[in-house]
């Protein structure tokens, strides 16, 4: 669940044809629905600027191993890529950092001190938006009104979008908490697709391509496990779940389910571990 909205050009740079022959290799996958919502839109003015993610190359999962002869090849880990993020920031002011510290403490309060910052991530959550556009999306994101499904504030947010064309979009600065995931925003880095189905994302091969740069970026950064990358309707699964209102112990979302996550981690797999320093 979530979704956001801004007209921004779609003619911005094409993806990577390396990462659209890595995202091509392992093609397939199962679909499922999400139920959609509406919400209202408002007009927001931000300027919008296109940068370059700084890659830092370090991670605890998996490192190359050392040949056990010499007539055997050294491991060669693939360089993490850092992919064309374009910036283009929800309103995130006082009102709203001070409405994310009161959402924590109601639904984390029991073990941590109530926060708006994302402390050291260890989760990323992969969405699918139910929006036809990036437009639409920022818009919903955009108004801070309380959500048609829980009816809080904040309203929800993911720190990154990405449209149907590839184009990366970064909301919310990965040191704010995004309310994405019941149970895992106070430690999870939110993702959405734009699109209706797991299918429709994963049989996108520009979409799929960005999505998989920007994961593998992101994990190596925070030094995020593979299993760690999950769907939102794994939620309940996670290690990390966590939630201190009873009535939504058990809440999760429809998208992204275990098995077509399972076709993401496989290709997210087949992009290359993270290198050693």
């Amino acid at each position: 669940m979530t979704m956001c909205a801004r007209k921004v050009a779609w003619n911005l740079r094409p993806v990577s044809l390396v990462a659209l022959l890595v995202a091509a290799a392992a093609w397939g996958g199962c679909g499922s629905a999400k139920v959609a919502t509406t919400r209202a839109t408002v007009p927001v003015d931000t300027q919008r600027t296109v940068f370059v993610a700084k890659a830092t190359v370090h991670d605890t999962v998996t490192s190359p191993q050392p040949a056990t002869s010499p007539a055997q090849a050294p491991v060669t880990v693939p360089p993490v890529i850092a992919p064309h993020i374009v910036w283009d920031p929800i309103p995130f002011g006082p009102l709203r950092k001070s409405q994310m510290v009161a959402y924590v403490r109601r639904h984390y309060g029991s073990f941590m001190k109530p926060t708006y910052k994302l402390i050291d991530p260890h989760v990323i959550v992969i969405h699918y938006t139910v929006t036809p556009n990036f437009q639409s999306t920022y818009n919903t994101f955009a108004s801070d009104t309380p959500d048609p499904e829980l009816h809080e504030l904040p309203n929800t947010c993911a720190h990154f979008v990405i449209d149907r064309a590839g184009i990366i979009h970064q909301l919310v600065p990965l040191d704010i908490m995004c309310r994405h995931t019941v149970g895992l925003d106070w430690t999870a880095i939110g993702i959405e697709h734009v699109g209706f189905s797991d299918q429709e994302i994963l049989d996108n091969p520009r979409q799929m391509a960005s999505s998989l740069l920007l994961v593998r970026w992101l994990r190596c950064r925070f030094h995020i496990a593979i299993r760690n990358v999950i769907g939102h309707n794994e939620s309940l699964s996670s290690p990390y779940h966590h939630e201190d209102v009873p009535s939504l112990r058990t809440q999760t979302h429809e998208d992204f389910k275990h098995a077509d996550m399972q076709i993401y981690r496989r290709r997210l797999q087949a992009m290359g571990s993270c290198p050693t320093t």
